[in-house]
């Protein structure tokens, strides 16, 4: 007896699931509305409310001209002076000089959130990205970090500065937002709204609308049944007729 009531509710379930695909598929267009107008909301709200953030990135060698590789020891220099520099290029010293020789509006601890200094992968070779809403001043930016960097070195290792691999340009397009990322952002939330609503609407909605929901919910057959909407469409056409 208990597994045929297991069974009952396995079939009842698998019902229910297939009834819930069957309005989705009768609202699929309410979908496909719901889709495109949150992609076009989403779009709408990148271009207008979200100012684009540029990123400009120069190089710098940490070798100096007088620093010899041909050893395994140099090697190994090169790869410690790698993190001591990427510390120096976010010291005091090296981003203050920066604010002073390009004249910015803007202190330290400002201006050292938009620079990141790191080392790249299996390289001698640092990095020197910086954020800002101005393309141009972020490449500014980043090219004096890497003539203040190099120098601050000098002085603090008392040699060479190190060469400078690649200047910074001006980037044409922003590093962030991303207008298509966020268009499909929009959309796939737009999809699921609406299909979360759609399903809560529908298992929310107890009223019995046909013989089979009659046999399912109040477990009782049906004698006959009654098409409502064309008797109302059939009283009505009478009513203008009179």
């Amino acid at each position: 007896m208990e597994m045929q009531e297991k069974n009952y509710d396995n079939i009842e379930q698998e019902i229910d699931l297939l009834d819930i695909f069957n309005v989705l598929i009768q609202k699929v267009k309410w979908i496909v509305i719901a889709v495109v107008l949150g992609a076009i909301l989403s779009g709408a709200f990148t271009k207008l409310f979200i100012t684009p953030v540029y990123e400009s990135s120069s190089q710098i060698y940490i070798f100096t001209k007088t620093t010899s590789i041909t050893s395994l020891a140099d090697l190994q220099m090169g790869a410690q002076l790698a993190s001591d520099f990427e510390i120096l290029g976010t010291s005091r010293p090296v981003v203050e000089r920066v604010i002073t020789t390009l004249g910015l509006n803007a202190d330290y601890n400002e201006l050292v959130k938009t620079i990141k200094v790191e080392n790249l992968p299996s390289s001698r070779i640092l990095k020197i990205t910086v954020r800002n809403e101005d393309a141009q001043l972020a490449a500014d930016i980043s090219n004096q970090m890497a003539n203040s960097l190099s120098s601050r070195v000098a002085e603090v290792m008392n040699t060479d500065k190190p060469s400078i691999v690649e200047n910074a340009i001006v980037e044409s397009r922003p590093a962030s937002p991303s207008l298509s990322k966020n268009i499909f952002l929009g959309a796939i939330l737009g999809l699921i709204a609406s299909v979360g609503v759609i399903v809560i609407v529908y298992l929310l909605d107890d009223t019995i609308k046909s013989a089979d929901d009659v046999e399912k919910y109040l477990k009782s057959s049906t004698l006959a049944a009654i098409p409502i909407e064309g008797v109302a469409k059939n009283m009505a056409k009478k009513k203008l007729k009179k």
